[in-house]
């Protein structure tokens, strides 16, 4: 069964997760932005998932994780829980 690692920032609004984008891309780390504004657990490691397999996670956030390019920041992507952006770092 494939294995992944990923982490992700949650947020309540599509503005947050765009806005949260734009920094990521302006070199602002993930880690500290996950810590500082996440809403999801998670934001105690940065954000980090750990290692996840398919199934494990809501199916649009096992969609980024298991089919999209690797190390690339992912969304703004809705669920049920918020808007998320996700970065994947190895697949295997």
């Amino acid at each position: 069964m494939p294995i992944a690692m990923a982490r992700h920032i949650l947020v309540k609004t599509e503005a947050e997760a765009a806005q949260l984008k734009k920094r990521l891309a302006a070199g602002e780390a993930f880690d500290v932005l996950a810590k500082k504004h996440s809403t999801c657990p998670s934001k105690k490691r940065g954000g980090d998932l750990g290692e996840v397999r398919p199934g494990q996670m809501v199916r649009a956030i096992d969609q980024i994780i298991f089919k999209k390019p690797l190390k690339v920041v992912h969304g703004p992507v809705k669920t049920q829980f918020g808007w998320h952006l996700v970065q994947v770092f190895y697949r295997d």
